[in-house]
Protein backbone atom coordinates (compact mmCIF):
# COMPACT_ATOMS: atom_id res chain seq x y z
CA UNK A 1 0.00 0.00 0.00
CA UNK A 2 1.48 3.45 -0.85
CA UNK A 3 0.64 6.02 1.92
CA UNK A 4 0.52 9.75 0.78
CA UNK A 5 0.11 12.83 2.83
CA UNK A 6 -1.78 15.41 1.09
CA UNK A 7 -2.90 18.74 2.41
CA UNK A 8 -6.35 20.47 1.73
CA UNK A 9 -6.54 21.54 -1.77
CA UNK A 10 -3.79 19.09 -2.70
CA UNK A 11 -4.36 16.06 -5.49
CA UNK A 12 -2.92 13.07 -5.75
CA UNK A 13 -3.31 11.87 -10.16
CA UNK A 14 -3.19 8.26 -10.75
CA UNK A 15 -3.26 6.44 -14.30
CA UNK A 16 -2.88 10.06 -16.19
CA UNK A 17 -6.88 10.30 -15.73
CA UNK A 18 -8.05 10.07 -12.45
CA UNK A 19 -7.55 12.69 -9.85
CA UNK A 20 -8.61 12.86 -6.14
CA UNK A 21 -8.11 16.17 -4.15
CA UNK A 22 -8.79 16.66 -0.74
CA UNK A 23 -11.79 19.40 -0.82
CA UNK A 24 -11.51 19.76 3.04
CA UNK A 25 -10.74 17.94 6.75
CA UNK A 26 -12.71 18.54 10.14
CA UNK A 27 -11.54 16.74 12.73
CA UNK A 28 -11.13 13.43 11.80
CA UNK A 29 -13.23 13.29 8.71
CA UNK A 30 -11.45 14.17 5.10
CA UNK A 31 -13.76 14.61 1.95
CA UNK A 32 -11.98 13.69 -1.48
CA UNK A 33 -12.86 14.92 -5.06
CA UNK A 34 -13.08 12.57 -7.60
CA UNK A 35 -12.37 13.42 -11.18
CA UNK A 36 -12.01 10.40 -13.44
CA UNK A 37 -13.84 8.54 -16.77
CA UNK A 38 -17.62 8.09 -16.92
CA UNK A 39 -16.69 4.34 -17.30
CA UNK A 40 -14.60 4.00 -14.16
CA UNK A 41 -17.02 2.79 -11.42
CA UNK A 42 -16.29 5.05 -8.35
CA UNK A 43 -17.90 3.00 -4.59
CA UNK A 44 -17.09 3.80 -1.20
CA UNK A 45 -15.82 0.10 -0.20
CA UNK A 46 -18.37 -0.58 2.38
CA UNK A 47 -20.63 0.01 -0.84
CA UNK A 48 -18.76 -1.96 -2.56
CA UNK A 49 -18.81 -5.24 -0.45
CA UNK A 50 -22.09 -5.24 0.10
CA UNK A 51 -22.70 -4.90 -3.59
CA UNK A 52 -20.49 -7.70 -4.00
CA UNK A 53 -22.23 -9.34 -1.61
CA UNK A 54 -25.43 -9.21 -3.45
CA UNK A 55 -24.34 -10.12 -6.75
CA UNK A 56 -23.62 -13.40 -4.59
CA UNK A 57 -26.06 -14.22 -3.18
CA UNK A 58 -27.98 -13.11 -6.72
CA UNK A 59 -25.52 -16.08 -8.55
CA UNK A 60 -26.11 -18.63 -6.15
CA UNK A 61 -29.89 -18.41 -6.56
CA UNK A 62 -30.05 -19.50 -9.75
CA UNK A 63 -31.93 -22.85 -10.76
CA UNK A 64 -31.09 -24.37 -13.53
CA UNK A 65 -33.98 -24.84 -16.31
CA UNK A 66 -34.47 -28.30 -16.66
CA UNK A 67 -34.97 -28.45 -12.79
CA UNK A 68 -36.98 -25.56 -12.90
CA UNK A 69 -39.52 -27.25 -15.78
CA UNK A 70 -39.48 -30.47 -13.75
CA UNK A 71 -40.49 -28.94 -10.91
CA UNK A 72 -43.61 -26.92 -13.05
CA UNK A 73 -44.80 -30.37 -13.98
CA UNK A 74 -45.94 -31.80 -10.47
Amino acid sequence: MLVLGRKKGETIVINDDIEITVTSIEGDMVRLGITAPKQITIHRKEVYLEIQEENKQATSNVINLSDFLSMRKK
